[in-house]
């Protein structure tokens, strides 16, 4: 009897028990996950580095695949374009290390020599319109006097050496300790990208739903875009601007062409390039040159940035301009460099999120099928 009044009662009692589990679950998890960031944290960027470049450069090493053939492309494709990427960053660093240990003794003389008889005034200074006359006094008091630029030279050149020589040292091996990780990570992710996508589809359609795999998709399309949006378009400008500064004969054109290209990157970089470019040309007796050199920069980054740039950023997700600038100016001043193409993917993550809980159909659908067919990404 008591068996038999009891027996009703054991499913009530077992789904608190279940709700407990499920809360301890959760509770575990998030603590695990919290406790894996921390043990990563140095090493999040490496890896978010290493996601950006597998995301930008997937279509090529699916090419790449297809055009290997035999059991060992899915360890040898990886591994070519791994190191095709490597060297892409190492060539330059290694360039600019050899060129600065070169040109090291003969900054040294110079500083050396200049705390002896002082740094003359370079004549162009003085024709710098507005700035020139008290850049030309300054310069007068603090460095042409052997003196006073012995006291400010002297400060300099005793503190940078004994300061800053095991700290920059420290942050190089530490960076090329990073950049090593980034490359080991960019391997996995070439070999292992394609079922670990998968994985993710599946805790998104856990996690969010049935938009899960949508908001992932643009994502994706955002880093790409960004890609395509700032690396390419930087080029572009490089290169458009290298030919004015040719044409215009200032010096080094190449030199200063890949250097707009490096900070065509960030928004507003490259005009702080052709704009002391023109100014110089300007001060040196070229008043037309440099006037046509800052015409032609403020030209091309207009079109850039405002035609190219997001059409190829927020054109394929409907990103709005004003979220793609938001994205790229706050993930810049967040996460540095590596925010231009984290910050466009959040935004089209958020955007993609409130277009699906925002949407009120104007409209029930006429059938099944076409219920079905709103759900499916990128129709």
């Amino acid at each position: 009897m008591d068996r038999s009044f009891d027996s009703p009662a054991e499913p009530a009692e077992a789904e608190p028990d279940r709700a407990s589990q499920r809360v301890a679950r959760l509770v575990s998890a998030t603590l695990l996950i919290l406790l894996g960031l921390w043990i990563l944290h140095r090493y999040l960027a490496a890896l978010a580095w290493a996601a950006v470049l597998a995301i930008a450069l997937w279509p090529f090493y699916q090419r790449l695949i297809r055009a290997l053939r035999g059991r060992g492309r899915r360890v040898f494709a990886p591994l070519l374009l791994t190191l095709a990427v490597g060297l892409v960053f190492l060539v330059p660093f290694v360039y600019a290390a050899v060129e600065v240990a070169r040109e090291t003794h003969v900054l040294v003389q110079y500083l050396v020599d200049a705390q002896r008889t002082g740094i003359p005034v370079p004549g162009w200074i003085s024709e710098l319109p507005g700035i020139g006359y008290p850049i030309d006094e300054w310069w007068r008091t603090n460095l042409s006097d052997p003196k006073a630029a012995e006291q400010l030279l002297g400060r300099i050149y005793a503190r940078v050496p004994a300061e800053s020589a095991r700290d920059v040292a420290g942050q190089i091996i530490h960076r090329l300790i990073l950049f090593g990780f980034t490359m080991l990570t960019l391997f996995f992710l070439f070999r292992d990208g394609a079922a670990f996508s998968q994985r993710l589809i599946g805790l998104s359609d856990r996690v969010l739903g049935a938009q899960g795999e949508r908001v992932g998709q643009h994502m994706v399309q955002a880093v790409l875009g960004t890609v395509n949006g700032l690396v390419f378009v930087g080029l572009g400008e490089g290169v458009l601007l290298g030919i004015a500064y040719i044409l215009a004969g200032l010096p080094h054109p190449v030199t200063m062409a890949v250097l707009t290209s490096i900070l065509a990157v960030i928004p507003f970089g490259a005009p702080v390039v052709f704009g002391a470019a023109a100014l110089y040309l300007a001060a040196a007796g070229s008043t037309a040159a440099g006037l046509a050199v800052l015409v032609t920069g403020l030209v091309v980054v207009f079109v850039a940035d405002h035609f190219i740039r997001p059409v190829l950023i927020g054109g394929a997700i409907r990103l709005p301009f004003l979220w793609v600038l938001l994205g790229i100016l706050g993930g810049l001043e967040t996460f540095g460099i590596l925010g231009l193409f984290i910050g466009p993917a959040i935004m089209a993550a958020l955007i993609s999120l409130w277009r699906d809980w925002t949407d009120i159909p104007t409209a029930l659908p006429r059938s099944a099928e076409q219920e079905n067919r709103r759900h499916v990404p990128f129709e």
